[in-house]
């Protein structure tokens, strides 16, 4: 038989069918987070409600096109498209000694979320752990190269993301359920910037963000209106960007990128994927409840 080649989703060990949305399964009454168990067995990530003392948010987003696909449009979908089933990634929020967190900018010629700042991150291969999955992929996308038994890792969450993001730009290709791991350096950001070296491929820009920013980034929540405090933010966000050589120069972007919402229609923007949003809220929290 065939070495399996991706790893799927599977609720109660049962193979998840691309067009099912995880979290209703989960959820109470329509609700867009739930709590469940997850554990990585034979190639397959398998969710379940569990115990309640080992359970971890997972969330999508109101506006996920899976919950608000009609049953013609689901029918609409390409074979090929719905053969693929839910698909698993790991994400790394890399926690610096000095408390800031690592993003990148995707590539704009990537097929999936191009344009888009996230944690780096990318899909689990066939016999990895989820933490092998995510120090591989941190090394691939930014060079920096950590040892599992120093990583310490701890599962925030998990997130239910469907590109394209919104059923106003075209039904759903891929489906993912995305682990968001946290992994608490002891270097400072500068320490770990003199070893970043990213993909051009993959990554256009990086950014070390600290709790400020973080907390007006979530404080933008996707899907909602209102308008925001950044009084306390500069104008202008330092980024290094990465030159199609993968050489690294400093710029600077305006605040309001960071805190733009998903647009509702036509085409999207750079901005912070509302996924990211997610772990980035965990992620405060764990700074309040470190031991937890």
């Amino acid at each position: 038989m065939d070495k399996v080649r991706r790893i799927l989703v599977r609720v109660c060990k049962e193979q998840t069918p691309f067009v099912q949305s995880v979290t209703s399964h989960f959820a109470d009454y329509g609700a867009d987070e739930a709590q469940v168990s997850c554990s990585l067995e034979r190639n397959q990530l398998i969710l379940s409600r569990g115990e309640a003392g080992r359970r971890l948010p997972l969330k999508r987003p109101a506006f996920c096109p899976i919950k608000h696909l009609s049953a013609a449009e689901a029918a609409a979908i390409p074979l090929d498209v719905q053969q693929r089933g839910i698909d698993v990634g790991v994400a790394i929020i890399l926690q610096t000694a000095n408390q800031k967190v690592l993003l990148t900018r995707r590539a704009k010629e990537l097929r999936i979320f191009p344009n888009v700042w996230v944690p780096p991150g990318g899909h689990v291969e066939p016999d990895e752990t989820l933490l092998d999955a995510g120090l591989r992929e941190l090394k691939e996308e930014t060079g920096l190269k950590l040892e599992a038994k120093e990583a310490s890792p701890q599962i925030l969450g998990l997130w239910e993301s469907v590109y394209p993001p919104l059923l106003s730009r075209g039904p759903p290709q891929r489906h993912h359920v995305v682990v968001y791991v946290l992994l608490r350096s002891s270097l400072s950001d500068l320490q770990l910037q003199a070893s970043l070296s990213p993909s051009p491929a993959e990554v256009s820009a990086c950014l070390w963000a600290d709790r400020r920013l973080v907390g007006a980034i979530v404080s933008a929540v996707d899907g909602e209106d209102g308008e925001l405090e950044l009084d306390h933010l500069p104008s202008g966000i330092s980024v290094s960007q990465v030159a199609a050589d993968g050489a690294l120069s400093d710029t600077t972007l305006p605040v309001t990128v960071f805190v733009s919402r998903v647009p509702a229609c036509g085409p999207d923007l750079e901005r912070v994927s509302t996924g990211t949003k997610f772990a980035l809220e965990l992620w405060l929290r764990s700074l309040e409840t470190p031991d937890l």
